[in-house]
């Protein structure tokens, strides 16, 4: 099929919009990335764009050697992971009952779960009920009382509607049950929407820092986000994470920058691995036939 003219300059039109659009959403993380590697003379005067002025790795080697900037690190691995785990399997209970008609009060169930998303208890009675289950200063605080999001339990919902009933008809005959069903024949066809609720738990834990300010007390409990909110607050600097006093003033420039960009690298990692999921599982988990 031949492309007429004025869709060949559209295409030229549109590649150009969505090549500024790309570079107009990459140049905040790319300067701060120039930053992270700039010297404090070329920072403090704004001459770094999104190429690194005087490189220097000073601030690297000084957060490389505070003990406090690695357990945060380590914390908020193991809080993704269990996180992240503990929402998948109660997301996906919960989505998956509800995508049964049979199931008495279904709708007013999902009513219930709808309302949550736009009312809660407010700040206060969350903070009372966690400090009265004694959860104060524990994982538990973080990983618990969001472990299901509404919007991707909606999305699962839907994807296993869409889902043959023949299916689990069929496994249902050869002796399986309910548990079994679900298992070995409905998980094991929902790879895409299932990764797809992985990045956006897993995302939104490692990213997750205000229930650590409120809940947790310790410094040795505190998640990386914490850290790096405590650096852009002020709270901590340069002297407290170990560097020596001829350095405080290049670290004091670009320590946001350093931090920001060690705290993002592990998403950034693993992010191409699911890429290929994402827009198949939204797709599917989306419209309803």
């Amino acid at each position: 099929m031949l492309e007429s003219k004025s869709y060949k300059v559209f295409k030229v039109f549109n590649a150009i919009f969505l090549l500024l659009v790309v570079f107009i959403t990459l140049y905040p993380f790319l300067n701060v990335v120039a930053q992270s590697f700039s010297s404090e003379a070329y920072i403090n005067s704004g001459k770094v764009s999104i190429i690194p002025r005087g490189f220097n790795v000073e601030t690297y080697k000084t957060i490389s050697r505070d003990s406090m900037f690695w357990t945060n690190y380590k914390n908020t691995i193991i809080y993704t992971v269990v996180g992240t785990l503990i929402s998948m399997f109660m997301t996906t209970i919960f989505a998956y009952a509800l995508s049964k008609k049979r199931l008495m009060g279904r709708k007013f169930l999902t009513m219930f779960a709808v309302f949550t998303m736009f009312f809660s208890g407010g700040l206060i009675p969350n903070y009372v009920l966690i400090n009265s289950l004694g959860f104060n200063n524990t994982m538990w605080a973080l990983v618990v009382p969001g472990a299901i999001s509404i919007y991707n339990m909606l999305i699962m919902k839907s994807f296993f509607e869409n889902m043959p009933e023949e299916l689990e008809e069929a496994a249902a005959i050869d002796g399986l049950n309910t548990y079994g069903i679900l298992l070995r024949i409905i998980l094991p066809l929902s790879k895409a929407v299932m990764a797809t609720m992985v990045l956006f738990y897993a995302v939104g834990h490692w990213n997750s820092w205000f229930p650590a300010f409120l809940y947790l007390d310790k410094k040795e409990l505190f998640p990386v986000t914490i850290y790096l909110r405590n650096m852009i607050a002020g709270a901590t600097g340069g002297a407290s994470a170990g560097a020596s006093a001829d350095n405080l003033t290049q670290i004091a420039a670009n320590i946001k920058s350093v931090t920001m960009v060690l705290t993002i690298l592990p998403i950034l990692t693993i992010y191409p691995f699911v890429q290929r999921y994402f827009v198949t599982g939204i797709m599917l988990g989306s419209v309803k036939q």
